[in-house]
């Protein structure tokens, strides 16, 4: 039936103030991080703004490598460190839906073939993704880390995690058991576990459970090359030695653009309302509370961010070489991530809170 003429009139002239306002929010953004990297080290950052179930907002700023002149593009990879636990988190839950896992597992029925320390052992599978494992923060020995980091020979990454891991639960715990502290570790042996449950390696498990569903097309593991934005510390660009190596993938090392990455967070918002694309209610739920110490899956969860009205996931990640966080409001269906390629010793992190500090009173309001 052909509408009547007032009402496509009507229809096209909010379809015009959605894009002028769509235009607007992108130049508010992009005004906030030009803003945010003044007087700073920071070669370059991105921004997506996310609202009503789309992108509101989408803007970069900056050169990929410090000394260079090519610009950083709209599309451009980011290493976004450890937000990629919530990735992990995801992946799990969806295992443990399917059946294939249980959150109330033990590590040493999980891992039958892995000595480890018996705290360990008794550790389930949601304490284990809620850091409450007893795990210490790395791998304990930073010379054995070393080796490992820089291991180039032809193991596949799943062996190369396995390797990490056997030495990781032989270290002693670092707490009382289910007190919370953070752990990459922790989510190393997550991947371990979905490897040893189902058969295939987490790249792949990640790509077709997770990545695929969203159209996360462009997300690769490991870190950019050239022609791409690259990560920096200590005033000089980095390569990929300086940075996670790819086997630690589940804790923080892959990459892809804003629009990839926010594809992510949509889901996260959606789910907080029952409507997300890869678990169920109860699934997103479990992963966005608080399960101990203000940390649920691959998320902290917390009452307030930066002065604004909560409940608030969020989440930063840095290898040294680069820093990401978002910033998510699932009450008002709001959320923010901020990307910078470059460490905290450059400013990344200083320059992503005074860019974020100008966008969030538009995403939520003042805490009362």
């Amino acid at each position: 039936m052909k509408l009547p003429f007032a009402t496509r009139c009507l229809t096209v002239i909010a379809g015009m103030v959605a894009l002028v306002a769509g235009a607007a929010r992108a130049a508010d953004a992009g005004a906030a991080l030009s803003a945010a990297m003044a007087g700073t080290r920071v070669p370059a950052m991105g921004m997506a703004i996310l609202r009503d179930g789309h992108i509101a907002a989408l803007a970069v700023r900056g050169v990929r490598m410090t000394g260079g002149s090519d610009p950083v593009l709209p599309d451009d990879p980011w290493h976004i460190g450890s937000d990629a636990k919530a990735m992990t988190a995801v992946l799990m839950a969806r295992l443990v839906e399917r059946g294939a896992l249980d959150w109330g597992d033990r590590l040493g029925r999980l891992l039958p073939d892995v000595a480890m320390q018996p705290s360990y052992a008794r550790a389930t599978l949601a304490e284990l993704l809620s850091h409450r494992a007893a795990l210490p923060h790395d791998l304990v020995d930073p010379a054995r880390r070393a080796a490992l980091f820089g291991d180039d020979s032809a193991a596949s990454l799943s062996d190369k995690r396995r390797r990490y891991i056997a030495l990781a639960l032989a270290d002693p715990p670092a707490r009382r058991e289910g007190a919370f502290g953070y752990s990459n570790t922790g989510y190393l042996i997550a991947a371990a576990i979905a490897e040893r449950a189902t058969g295939d390696d987490w790249e792949h498990l990640l790509r077709r459970e997770v990545l695929a569903p969203l159209e996360m097309d462009h997300a690769r593991y490991g870190t950019t090359g050239p022609g791409e934005p690259q990560g920096h510390r200590g005033g000089h660009a980095t390569g990929p030695g300086e940075t996670n190596p790819p086997f630690f993938a589940p804790a923080g090392g892959f990459v892809l653009p804003l629009a990839d990455w926010a594809q992510f967070g949509l889901d996260q918002l959606a789910g907080a309302r029952g409507q997300g694309k890869l678990l169920s209610a109860a699934g997103y739920r479990r992963m966005q509370s608080d399960l101990g110490g203000g940390y649920g899956m691959g998320w902290e969860v917390v009452p307030r961010y930066a002065g604004r009205a909560g409940p608030v996931l969020v989440h930063a990640g840095s290898d040294t070489c680069w820093y990401a966080i978002m910033v998510l409001f699932p009450a008002r269906g709001t959320g923010v991530m901020v990307v910078a390629n470059a460490g905290p010793d450059m400013g990344g992190d200083a320059a992503a809170r005074a860019a974020l500090a100008a966008v969030l009173p538009d995403l939520a309001p003042v805490e009362p």
